[in-house]
């Protein structure tokens, strides 16, 4: 049977572990071969490690494992030259270049008062300046076949104020901003680009004990039960999403299911954005 990817590459940061990692191994379910790019360093901040090359030969692992190919790469999305570097290998080796996934982020760990310079510099560096170079980095390959579809991992946080995180609300805002500039540039030329904004993830860095910390203004929840917490923040009856149903939402922008759709911000949100408008 055929896969809806069929003959396609998908270039995707932060493919080491979490959402990355599912997205890489989703597309390649459905036949896509995979550029899986990871920056194996730690942050400012802190919280849950960062992926390792190990971590990121196991998602290669996984993506052959499909029967799918893969180059794998250490890049980190502040460096522009690096990640062109890769992207450029990885497009030789496979050929083409269609799908752009930018999921590399930074950790919003601190709270209202603990954002100092590092902190913003870094989230702003990872989540604004890093979307822009992967996308950058991409437009020429996709130029030249008139055709690609670009996905910006941002967040509900870029569409509503959640308290205690103002360097990650600001930073996914400017993320969707990126994405609605380019949607409208690129697509006299058959180049889409759209955004998927999710709820809270279930994975190590969902409700970190310094996150937990960054909510404490209240949300209805006591700051030291994270699972009521995010719970609270949905409209639907769930504490939060999983990877996949993120990767699902990816898949379904990055297929010709998709190919009238640009400049979406496309929420996986159990509804957390009604709530926030409730509000």
């Amino acid at each position: 049977m055929a896969g809806r990817l069929d003959g396609r590459v998908a270039f995707v940061t932060g493919a080491g572990l979490r959402l990355g990692r599912s997205h890489a191994v989703r597309l390649a379910e459905e036949g896509a071969d995979i550029i899986a790019v990871e920056s194996c360093s730690a942050t400012h901040d802190g919280g849950p490690g960062p992926a390792t090359e190990a971590d990121l030969a196991d998602t290669a692992e996984l993506v052959v494992a499909l029967g799918r190919r893969v180059v794998r790469g250490v890049a980190d999305v502040r460096d522009c030259d690096g990640l062109r570097a890769l992207m450029h290998a990885g497009r030789h080796e496979l050929g083409r270049l269609d799908i752009v996934v930018a999921t590399a982020a930074d950790a919003p760990y601190p709270g209202p008062s603990d954002i100092d310079e590092a902190s913003w510099n870094e989230m702003i560096d990872t989540d604004v300046r890093g979307v822009w170079h992967t996308i950058n980095s991409a437009v020429p390959y996709l130029l030249e076949q008139e055709t690609g579809s670009i996905i910006v991992c941002a967040s509900a946080a870029g569409v509503i104020g959640v308290p205690g995180l103002a360097h990650h609300v600001a930073a996914r805002a400017g993320a969707i901003g990126l994405m609605r500039a380019f949607a409208s540039e690129l697509a006299g030329s058959g180049i889409r680009v759209n955004a998927v904004c999710p709820t809270q993830i279930d994975s190590p860095m969902t409700f970190d004990d310094n996150e937990l910390r960054s909510f404490r203004s209240g949300l209805g929840a006591p700051a030291s039960d994270g699972t009521a917490l995010s719970t609270n923040m949905n409209v639907m009856s769930v504490c939060w999403a999983e990877p996949r149903d993120v990767s699902n939402a990816v898949l379904f922008l990055a297929s010709d299911e998709a190919r009238y759709i640009t400049g979406t911000a496309l929420p996986v949100d159990a509804g957390i954005l009604v709530r926030a408008i409730a509000r």
